[in-house]
């Protein structure tokens, strides 16, 4: 994916009782809440998290 491409990520289950790891990647993407909403750059960096918490996210291609 290049650079210019956004992702949108809704956090839709709790980060109790998870990994501290998880919980991170999870902070690190920006999202604190649960149902709360952010759009990110789709680089390398960002798609590792998001591939590792991807059972804790909602995941839209924003175009």
């Amino acid at each position: 994916m290049t650079a210019n491409k956004q992702l949108k990520l809704t956090l839709i289950r709790s980060l109790a009782k998870r990994l501290p790891v998880h919980q991170q990647c999870v902070r690190g993407l920006g999202l604190t809440r649960r149902h709360q909403t952010v759009t990110v750059a789709a680089t390398p960096e960002n798609l590792g998290m998001v591939r590792k918490v991807s059972y804790m996210l909602q995941i839209e291609e924003v175009v």
